[in-house]
């Protein structure tokens, strides 16, 4: 049987990663409506912090299963210490703007992430960003501008510049993913990202520390759920797929964002939302067919 060209499995590896994206972001999304929930009662570094102390024992549980408990020592111990100095940053900054934004205007600023991450991939990860990646990104951005007409007013608070501030750190943070998974495992990667965001927002949250009420703890369980499944998602994207490629499925979010507002928070899309979001997915479905166009043409 002849090899496949490495184009053909370039190609695969790249819809193996837009899947686990799409699962990571709706995955982050369920945990982002929770944390809100959280961000109005407790410090944000103590909320950063249960949410890696929450998901820390299903972490421990599927490294167990898998059999990588050596793995987590063999790893690039200055990127990690990056990682995870940059995931503290991140998460206690976006629950920060949770506390004043709500989820759609939140993510509205955040999705300039892709952008940055697929600027970052040029020089960083020496990936070739084709021009109709670029596209989707423009294409992407336009559909959430249109769909979420933010008020110009959010742009200049201080939780629009909090949410700026983290999706610099998300970008930082994925292209460093992208270049600890060409030696370390999956499980060394999830392991060290909850347990640093754990132990480090807690050290910095422990002196203002609050009592956490038991009311809280089903909100807690879907942190611990979400959270796992997101992390492990988006490591296996970020593994398998360029990270150009991957990127432009961050704005999946947006369909979450709709769905999670209508039914928490009671406020339903109006017919820009819903212009924008088909836009939004157009882009993504997009980037999927020529993706498996090209692995069609080149396979033997």
């Amino acid at each position: 049987m002849p090899t496949p060209p490495a184009s053909a499995s370039v190609s695969a590896a790249n819809l193996r990663g837009i899947l686990a994206m799409v699962i990571a972001v709706g995955s982050f999304s369920v945990m982002d409506a929770a944390l809100k929930t959280l961000s109005h009662h407790y410090p944000p570094l103590q909320v950063a912090s249960m949410r890696g102390l929450v998901a820390l024992p299903l972490v421990a549980l599927y490294v167990l299963w898998r059999r990588e408990l050596p793995s987590l020592l063999k790893i690039r111990w200055p990127l990690h210490l990056l990682r995870m100095v940059i995931g503290v940053a991140m998460l206690s900054l976006f629950v920060t703007a949770l506390r004043t934004l709500g989820l759609a205007e939140a993510y509205t600023i955040f999705f300039i992430a892709p952008l940055l991450i697929t600027v970052l991939s040029i020089p960083v990860l020496q990936e070739r960003v084709r021009p109709r990646h670029w596209w989707a990104l423009a294409g992407g951005l336009c559909g959430v501008v249109v769909a979420l007409r933010p008020d110009q007013g959010a742009f200049l608070s201080l939780g629009a510049l909090a949410v700026l501030g983290s999706a610099v750190c998300y970008a930082v943070s994925s292209v460093t993913s992208r270049v600890l998974s060409r030696t370390d495992s999956s499980a060394a990667l999830v392991f060290w990202g909850t347990g640093g965001l754990a132990v480090g927002a807690g050290v910095l949250a422990w002196p203002h520390w609050v009592a956490v009420l038991p009311a809280d703890a089903p909100v807690l369980a879907v942190i611990a759920v979400s959270g796992f499944a997101g992390q492990l998602a988006i490591t296996q994207a970020f593994r398998y797929g360029q990270a150009a490629v991957v990127a432009p499925f961050e704005y999946t979010a947006l369909a979450w964002g709709v769905a999670l507002d209508g039914l928490l928070w009671q406020s339903a899309p109006d017919q820009s939302t819903l212009l924008g979001g088909a836009i939004v997915i157009a882009c993504g479905l997009w980037v999927v067919r020529q993706e498996r166009t090209k692995e069609l043409v080149v396979a033997p």
